[in-house]
């Protein structure tokens, strides 16, 4: 009798510690879930916010010309014999002129033009881009609104319409499914010395920018690694994949990460990835990535192509 007893102790003990494993168990699969459930959230917001934005007036969606301005005097209003023709019906047909003298822009606007800057309206030639302003000023005249851009050595005019056809039809942005095992953990191995890598835009101009060194992950065993370059509070990285073309924009796809800690440790999430500016419009000057930054293998993960009207 005494034996049975203590067999039976034996085998309860054994149920208890099933038990207590597969409660163990079934807590570390909801604070998994859980976690889960919170990250797809929070990409969920993210993606959100970047909707809202596209949708403003002054978006990528909202762009309705880019002109390339000539030295001297540049004629612009609605009517075709200007040397720059904004949207017919936007504005007058002859509305006055961009003046770009050496590394300065002036606007002389025509009377009863209409043209604001800074609510008020031009009454006399203005400067409107000069190497000292930390930023050219927006004009408007309408639903028109355009300042004035210098990439390399031109200088151009950019247009934003607030009843664009683009803008009016947009909705939002088909993604992958938002997925945890695309956010991984990354390190930023930096550069022992100070480097720049060629950055080329679309309009084929190249520039050397800073880079603080490259983000290294590992993917399936494999390790690798994506120049990054300096922006703000956070790193950015222009890459290619092997969706690009069919499932993604052809051109390559943008992502922003955390600056690393003091233990050069970071995270890299792909869930993130989104589309140039140049998906929605020609009138961007996106840069392309570096041959470097080509991955080998399918980022499964982020932003899809854009589709007019979506």
């Amino acid at each position: 009798m005494k034996r049975v007893k203590i067999i039976t102790f034996g085998l309860a003990a054994i149920v208890l510690a099933g038990c207590t494993n597969n409660q163990s168990g079934k807590e570390d699969k909801v604070a998994t879930a859980n976690t889960d459930t919170t990250y797809v959230a929070g990409i969920d917001n993210w993606h959100a916010e970047r909707i809202e934005n596209l949708k403003k007036e002054d978006s990528w969606l909202a762009l309705a010309g880019l002109y390339w301005l000539k030295p001297g005097v540049n004629t612009f209003g609605s009517a075709e014999s200007n040397d720059i023709v904004f949207p017919k019906g936007t504005i007058d047909a002859q509305a006055g002129s961009f003046i770009l003298d050496g590394n300065k822009v002036l606007l002389e606007a025509n009377e009863n033009a209409n043209i604001e800057l800074n609510g008020e309206a031009i009454k006399q030639q203005e400067v409107i881009f000069s190497p000292e302003m930390e930023q050219a000023p927006q004009l408007k005249h309408g639903s028109l609104s355009w300042v004035v851009i210098k990439r390399g050595d031109k200088y151009g005019v950019r247009l934003w319409d607030a009843e664009s056809e683009g803008r009016r039809n947009f909705t939002s942005i088909e993604r992958y499914p938002v997925q945890p095992e695309w956010n991984l953990e990354a390190r930023l191995e930096q550069n022992a010395l100070p480097k720049q890598v060629a950055i080329t835009n679309v309009l084929g101009q190249t520039s050397q920018e800073p880079s603080p060194g490259a983000v290294v992950f590992t993917v399936n065993d494999q390790q690798y690694r994506l120049d990054a370059l300096e922006e703000g509070e956070e790193l950015f990285i222009i890459f290619a994949d092997k969706t690009n073309g069919s499932e993604t924009y052809g051109s390559g796809r943008y992502l922003y990460i955390p600056k690393p800690g003091a233990d050069g440790k970071t995270t890299i999430d792909f869930n993130k990835a989104y589309n140039p500016p140049c998906a929605f419009t020609g009138f961007a000057t996106c840069p392309l990535p570096p041959k470097q930054n080509f991955l080998p293998f399918k980022v499964t993960a982020g932003e899809k192509a854009h589709v007019a009207g979506h």
